[in-house]
């Protein structure tokens, strides 16, 4: 079965190195840069690999036609054309990309081509989703869902205090994005960065959470009157990423002119932050996952809590957000080449959670990779 990767930044190569150990796939990873392509090849020779310009969707669609299974693993920004350009191509397809427009655009599309194609194969959204889900589908009424959910350097080192463990890019689009969340039973729209509050975590220590648009299609999935999902960071972090927004660097409007060139501000911004918020080589990361989900089963109140921690694997030098991000996916990939999900269309994560069967593989799945997801459940008076 032939397998196509799309893209080989942090999460894409340890996603193809991890499908390429199956016996009953042949995988090939695309890329635009050779430096990627040249650092995956040096931990897995054997891999296939090929540079090719990504941003162009009917490259894409012609691409990968050529292949059984497709990762989408391509930034954010690019995330819906090339899914879309997947789908046009009629091949199922696990997805990391994180795109603000509304997957369900795609639906019809994914049907009519008859695609399976799960979104947002991450931490979460992704298999916290999919566990949501299982826990929902449970209670005879739910009554909120509160998740916090970071990515953070093991060593906190001055200025940042940050390093990007996924496309920066898509970081910064956090930062801007309003952020939607489900409160009384009504949506609420409020800036990126906003609500802070202090939250400690025995493995970590004290953490800043603030809203961010990270709830995704659990508001629509979900029937709950409340519905949050926060961005957890080292304390200090909302000030200095308010400060730049607020000043313009985040501004994606060609305004300014550097020697003749015209550019905007995030450009240049991203030119000076993303070398200082660049993972060095060893340098070891952390992946924190926290979310409550409060409702009434058989007359009593219950609360359900839902934990991951994971921290960088030194002996396979994968950081832990491609562990927790990626492995996921590569899990839901094999779970749609078994054909234990057949879903024609776009499946949300949660949808996985609807069915005990695909919970348990995608469990089992991570669980083999040292991925550890913890419920506790507990009655509330």
């Amino acid at each position: 079965m032939k397998v196509i990767v799309l893209g080989a930044g942090l999460v894409g190569a340890p996603m193809a190195i991890d499908l390429n150990r199956d016996e009953r796939f042949e995988v090939t990873v695309a890329d635009y840069s050779k430096d990627a392509l040249n650092s995956i090849k040096i931990k897995c020779p054997e891999l296939s690999t090929l540079q090719k310009d990504l941003s162009n969707p009917k490259d894409v669609t012609a691409l990968v036609s050529n292949y059984d299974l497709v990762v989408n693993a391509v930034p954010g920004f690019m995330g819906f054309e090339t899914a879309k350009a997947i789908i046009k191509a009629g091949k199922n397809c696990a997805c990391i990309a994180f795109y603000e427009e509304d997957p369900f655009e795609l639906d019809q599309m994914a049907k009519e081509n008859n695609v399976t194609m799960i979104m947002d194969c991450g931490v979460y959204p992704g298999m916290g989703s999919a566990l949501i889900m299982n826990v929902v589908r449970n209670l005879d009424k739910v009554e909120s869902v509160l998740t916090y959910v970071g990515g953070l350097p093991e060593i906190r080192e001055w200025p940042s205090e940050y390093k990007a463990v996924f496309s920066p890019i898509d970081v910064i689009e956090e930062y801007i994005r309003p952020a939607r969340y489900i409160e009384n039973g009504f949506e609420v729209v409020r800036p990126a960065l906003s609500d802070p509050e202090y939250i400690f975590f025995p493995e970590i220590g004290t953490l800043e959470a603030f809203n961010t648009d990270g709830l995704r299609t659990l508001a629509t999935t979900i029937d709950a009157p409340n519905l949050k999902e926060k961005t957890l960071r080292y304390p200090g972090h909302i000030e200095k990423m308010a400060i730049l927004r607020k000043l313009g660097f985040f501004s994606k409007e060609e305004s300014i002119e550097i020697k003749g060139l015209k550019t905007s501000p995030l450009e240049m911004t991203a030119q000076v932050l993303f070398p200082n918020w660049k993972l060095k080589q060893g340098e070891g990361d952390i992946t924190i996952f926290q979310s409550i989900i409060e409702g009434i089963k058989n007359g009593r109140k219950m609360r359900y809590t839902i934990d991951m921690y994971d921290k960088y694997c030194p002996d396979t030098d994968v950081i832990s957000m491609a562990r927790t991000t990626g492995y996921t996916a590569t899990v839901a990939l094999r779970m749609i080449a078994d054909g234990l999900y057949a879903h024609k269309g776009i499946s949300p994560p949660e949808y996985m959670g609807k069915f005990p069967e695909c919970v348990a593989f995608m469990r089992k799945g991570l669980e083999e990779r040292d991925v550890i997801y913890r419920e506790t459940i507990k009655e509330i008076m």
